[in-house]
């Protein structure tokens, strides 16, 4: 029975809306040529109703409507364009927002530099001084079960700004990463020397929407087309990660976060996006004597006294929000990029540890892996804890629905999910979002004494897996936060199905994985790895005096190993890059598709379609060929040709079959062989043989990555 009371508000204005479409349908014709012909206009939608709706208005004034549409016919493109897509686009005047800056609030996204999950007080840290912090803790969202992408720098930082797995974008660890060594059983994946140019970041997203964007601090993640500037920031400042602490601060947090404050003052009229990503608490730290003095009864007292400053810096920056009078229609979040460092580095000492959770940055442990995750919104959101497990990943589809524009249609698939079900209160179950399955890929070894591994969380279950044994390591989490006891031979089945699920997604985002050292040192391997193992040096029943004297040697060794050794890195600088773009297709189906959220050669439904590039050639050697591509679910298995061929040398044939992606611009990186070419002009061709279901796949680009002799 139809019942009125069941109706929303939003409900009442689609049915209007449906009205005036049925009644003037004629105009829906003219609703889809408005969107044409609109310049600049984004097929992503992304605008808020009020932009929308000027967009309408100057159509109109350019047309005239007495020619081109009549009355009857604009009001039905209105409420179209206004009204019926609301629920996939728009954002309404809600409570707390400024007119000013069309509805949409502003986002302010702090994220801290080896900041550990232990290391606040809203977090239950007593020796460290974080009233501002805590102040934010207890006025908005925090979550206690927050993880990161992957407990290093560059992966962590890449995957929160694309809100993809650093798995999927062979970025793995930080740049440019520790170089090989005799300890080491393993090789590690040769990881792109930065954020691979083509993926969309969250600055990029909301330039788009019309904010205003600026970073201020350490962008780590490439120079170049992969800088931020070229990834969607307006205004850039990067400054040195060590200052002074009487004037810049220690970290430079004081003169950071004062261009951020400037920034933030001129960017009235319009909403902004202000990513502050601190160089703080990173060693090496250098605090005033007077303020490490005052922190004396700290664990450490110098590591106290840089967190009590960037907690300082923090407070100045909410008081600039006030005093530019966008405190109230601002979302701030506060973050870190991975857990506490826990072992000497720089220092003799170690600097924190991560109180019952197990190891800390480096590590795919708990103290590695959990970070502290706080949204403060109060006219948004209400304050609560939470406890459901989230990740970094989750913040840019977040923050894109929350400011009005549909994810899939700006950026296209993401890893990550919206935390709005959570944070409006309004998840189906208390834990959040069920069912949800984490995964880490680390095929490295860092400073931090970490070997190559793999993780997933599922529920209260956690495995971890050793990449150099194949050893593998179940916790229940529920029972064992600090990941003392494995619990695997009483739970095999539990093992079973998470080494399965695991495995799995490492195939389908294409992880890349490690190859056996042939130059592997035995007793430095037991040294530095079995003797002592360093995910066990727990800080929280020991002082960082004793840690220091107990693992000097073991710091001196972890060093010594790779001093005056270089870093190999995917050569990607003298590549040879073919885009979708650029391309040229061939058959009745297949084409370029430009829209942000694909950007591919796609729409491959027939198998005697294909496409191909012509390029220029300056490399006269070995080049490895990778093809970013996408594959949905139930279409992978497709076999391709992919033919390359140069001057003065025969076409020379790579057979490729695809793997399923799980959607198809989920792009991954399938690195499918090796061949020669040689300088001058080149084609590359790739022909299908056989589809496998509906279609081949979407390819983003081709790149032919220089070899040196001998690898």
């Amino acid at each position: 029975m139809f019942r009125s009371d069941r109706i929303s508000s939003r409900t009442l204005e689609k049915i209007v809306c449906y009205h005036w479409t049925w009644r003037y349908s004629h105009a829906l014709g003219w609703g889809f040529l408005f969107l044409s012909v609109i310049p600049g206009f984004d097929p992503a939608f992304e605008a808020s109703p009020m932009n929308r709706f000027f967009a309408c208005l100057r159509f109109f004034r350019s047309v005239s409507i007495s020619s081109a549409v009549s009355f009857s016919s604009a009001v039905a493109i209105v409420f179209w364009i206004g009204f019926g897509m609301g629920d996939r686009v728009g954002v309404s005047m809600a409570s707390g927002q400024d007119a000013s800056t069309g509805g949409r609030p502003n986002i302010v996204l702090i994220a801290a530099d080896d900041l550990g999950i232990f290391d606040l007080g809203c977090y239950g840290r007593s020796d460290h001084r974080t009233p501002n912090l805590d102040a934010i803790g207890s006025n908005g969202v925090q979550f206690t079960s927050a993880y990161c992408g992957l407990p290093i720098c560059s992966a962590s930082r890449a995957s929160l700004m694309t809100s993809k797995w650093p798995a999927r974008l062979h970025l793995t660890t930080y740049l440019p990463g520790r170089p090989d060594a005799a300890s080491q059983k393993l090789l590690q994946a040769r990881i792109e020397p930065a954020l691979v140019a083509s993926e969309q970041t969250l600055a990029e997203v909301l330039q788009r929407a019309g904010y205003t964007t600026g970073i201020f601090g350490k962008w780590h993640l490439g120079g170049g087309e992969s800088s931020a500037k070229a990834q969607g920031f307006e205004v850039v400042f990067e400054p040195a990660g060590n200052g002074e602490p009487g004037t810049t601060g220690g970290k430079n947090e004081r003169l950071i976060t004062d261009k951020a404050i400037e920034f933030i003052k001129s960017a009235s009229g319009k909403p902004f996006f202000c990513y502050i990503p601190h160089h703080s608490p990173h060693v090496a730290l250098k605090e005033s004597e007077d303020r490490i003095a005052s922190n004396a009864k700290a664990w450490n007292p110098l590591y106290a006294a840089t967190i009590e400053s960037l907690d300082e810096s923090i407070g100045a920056l909410m008081k600039g929000l006030e005093e530019a009078g966008q405190s109230e229609n601002t979302i701030l979040i506060f973050t870190s990029d991975n857990g506490g460092l826990h072992v000497p580095e720089i220092h003799p000492l170690p600097v924190t540890h991560n109180g019952p959770y197990r190891a800390g940055k480096g590590y795919l442990y708990e103290g590695g892996l959990r970070v502290p995750l706080i949204i403060h919104s109060p006219k948004k959101y209400l304050p609560a804890k939470v406890s459901a497990p989230v990740s970094l990943l989750d913040i840019l589809p977040t923050v894109v629905e929350e400011v009005g524009i549909e994810v899939g249609r700006s950026v296209g698939p993401v890893d990550g999910q919206s935390l709005l079900p959570i944070l409006r209160g309004k998840s189906s179950k208390p834990e959040g979002i069920p069912d949800r399955t984490f995964y880490w890929h680390l095929p490295h070894y860092t400073n931090q004494g970490s070997r190559p591994s793999g993780a997933v969380r599922k529920g209260n279950w956690k495995l971890v897996e050793d990449y150099e044994t194949g050893g593998l390591e179940l916790y229940d989490l529920s029972k064992d936060i600090g990941e003392t006891t494995n619990v695997g031979e009483s739970n095999p089945d539990v093992v079973r199905e998470l080494s399965g699920a695991l495995t799995q997604w490492r195939d389908s985002v294409a992880a890349q994985m490690c190859l056996p050292n042939p130059q592997l040192d035995d007793e430095l391997h037991r040294s530095l790895y079995i003797d002592q193992d360093p995910s066990k040096l727990n800080g929280g029943i020991s002082t960082s005096e004793r840690i220091g004297e107990q693992w000097k040697v073991w710091r001196d060794g972890m060093n010594r190993v790779v001093a005056g050794r270089a870093t190999i890195l995917k050569n990607t600088k003298d590549a040879i890059r073919l885009v979708a773009s650029e391309s040229k297709t061939h058959g009745t189906r297949i084409r370029y598709e430009p829209e942000t959220y694909k950007n591919v050669v796609g729409y491959w439904t027939e198998v005697d379609d294909w496409v191909e590039w012509e390029f220029d050639s300056s490399i006269d050697g070995a080049v490895e060929v990778q093809i970013h591509c996408g594959c949905g679910t139930g279409n992978g298995g497709s076999d391709v040709d992919v033919i390359v061929e140069t001057e003065g040398s025969n076409p020379q044939t790579l057979p490729w079959k695809v793997r399923t992606t799980g959607h198809f611009q989920n792009i991954v990186i399938e690195p499918i062989g090796r061949i020669e070419i040689h300088k001058g002009k080149g084609r590359v061709m790739v022909r299908p043989k056989k589809k496998a279901a509906a279609a081949v796949c979407d390819i983003r680009q081709i790149v032919l990555i220089p070899v040196a002799a001998g690898e």
